[in-house]
């Protein structure tokens, strides 16, 4: 597996050339299970094809389990230097509804080694979870701020088709707070986290100045990004053409692909300028700084006016939706938000 990650590597390096690295993001399930030495050497190979910034942003996705925290130390040798948890509750309760192998003491023990080993940190919680009442998320909110250490990933519970839960939930049998509800939770939380010198920067994402997530930050602002592993996808730029990757989902399959010819790419296809606007106002709405005119038009070669209903646009504003006090952008409100769905159904072309 180590071998194959360093075979991917080489390849889109000759791929797309030289290039400067600002963001490593090890993530996709559980990166924390690998020996601390792939994370090293693949940060090593990264190094020797591109140009890795002074200030890189180097993390990785782990689950609070004692057995991944007690790696940290290593994780930190090897390079790592941001670390994103997933905790998901602070009660034993709902960390069992939710299917999850840590306790809360585990995710405590791991939030306080992550800070001992990390200068920058998140951990990330559901909310609008079973049963839960608006003042008990109130409380685990400001349970949570107490802890964080400059970033917080705060997101509403979705039920998914094909899970388990989706069967309960349709039965009736999953009693999770209405469309109501959630949306005071919503709110709620932006304003608490806001008194806390915590604003949103995007949809479900909360930080201190400076502690924003650099590589989440590439997604939303449309930057190229090479997708390495099984599963993993990517946007990249060449010879002023932009491609979407997709490296063969399954591991084994994906492995024997990459031991074959050298890589695991099932999907290469060139993005029209359409598609390309579209994936670039999907994410860029999610910003809370929205986006500039001249940005999307420096990055699609055209205005952005082409790709929206204006007048469509023009009501959501005069609805409070969109923000309708700044000329050169575009973005939500804070009531717009979390309808960010609803609202691109209405506005794309």
């Amino acid at each position: 597996m180590a071998k194959a990650l360093l075979l991917e590597i080489d390849y889109f390096a000759t791929l797309i050339g030289k290039r400067s690295v600002k963001s490593i993001f090890f993530g996709g399930g559980t990166p924390s299970l690998m020996d601390a030495c792939v994370v090293a050497s693949v940060i090593e190979r990264i190094s020797h094809h591109f140009t890795i910034n002074d200030d890189v942003e180097i993390s990785l996705e782990a689950n609070p389990t004692s057995v991944e925290a007690e790696k940290f130390s290593d994780f930190a040798s090897a390079g790592i230097n941001r670390v994103s948890l997933g905790i998901q509750a602070l009660n034993d309760t709902d960390l069992k509804a939710l299917g999850r192998e840590h306790c809360v003491e585990e995710a405590l023990r791991a939030i306080e080694i992550s800070q001992k080993y990390f200068k920058r940190s998140n951990f990330d919680l559901i909310y609008a979870r079973v049963a839960q009442s608006i003042s008990q998320w109130e409380d685990e909110l400001k349970k949570a701020l107490a802890l964080a250490n400059g970033h917080l990933s705060l997101y509403q519970l979705t039920i998914e088709k094909g899970t388990p839960f989706y069967g309960q939930w349709t039965q009736g049998k999953l009693p999770i707070p209405g469309e109501d509800l959630a949306a005071k939770m919503y709110e709620l939380t932006n304003d608490i986290c806001a008194d806390h010198n915590y604003p949103a920067y995007e949809i479900s994402n909360y930080a201190k100045l400076g502690q924003e997530s650099r590589h989440n930050l590439s997604y939303w602002h449309y930057d190229d990004y090479l997708g390495i592993g099984a599963g993993a996808h990517g946007r990249i730029s060449i010879d002023g053409k932009t491609y979407a990757t997709e490296q063969y989902k399954k591991p084994e399959t994906w492995l024997k692909a990459v031991i074959d010819k050298g890589h695991a790419t099932k999907i290469m296809d060139q993005l029209s300028p359409q598609i390309k606007a579209e994936e670039l106002i999907m994410m860029g709405l999610r910003l809370t700084q929205g986006i500039k005119y001249a940005d999307f038009a420096a990055k699609i070669g055209s205005d952005i006016e082409n790709f929206m209903d204006i007048d469509r646009l023009d009501f959501l504003k005069s609805q409070g939706f969109v923000d309708g006090e700044h000329s050169d952008l575009v973005r939500l409100t804070k009531r717009g938000r979390p309808l960010l769905n609803q609202i691109l159904g209405q506005i794309l072309t």
